[in-house]
């Protein structure tokens, strides 16, 4: 049976992008998401932030090194990779992040004001079983 591999995912920059090139010249950006949901636990209003590594190939890789920073919003869209490689010392090391097909720019906050809050996760079934 096929798989279905598809992320979409929109939050703000934990860190500036970082712009590298492989050895045969193609751009290589990397940085940090960090997507939070909000939901209700009893009376109580909860924040959830997951923080997911993000890396981006190509000329959107060079936009992202020139135009995006630190706190600034973005959606992306791609796939889920896991990498595995061995350190120098022998132990064994994975690691999941997205990488990008597409990359969009959210709009910057105006005169300091914070940006709209994410939408609260109330509806049935959207948990995952944890939060009660």
């Amino acid at each position: 049976m096929a798989g279905f591999n598809k992320v979409i995912l929109m939050g703000n920059l934990t860190r500036n992008p970082e712009l590298r090139y492989t050895p045969s010249g193609t751009p290589v950006a990397s940085f940090g998401l960090a997507v939070s949901r909000r939901f209700k636990q009893g009376d109580d209003l909860k924040e959830e932030v997951c923080f997911v590594d993000i890396v981006v190939f190509g000329k959107q890789a060079e936009h992202c090194g020139q135009y995006l920073s630190k706190g600034n919003g973005a959606i992306v869209e791609g796939r889920l990779q896991q990498r595995r490689w061995e350190t120098e010392d022998g132990q064994k090391r994975s690691k999941h992040e997205v990488v990008a097909q597409t990359v969009t720019f959210m709009p910057k906050r105006q005169d300091g004001g914070a940006a709209a809050e994410p939408p609260m996760h109330d509806e049935p079934g959207y948990d995952m079983g944890e939060e009660g």
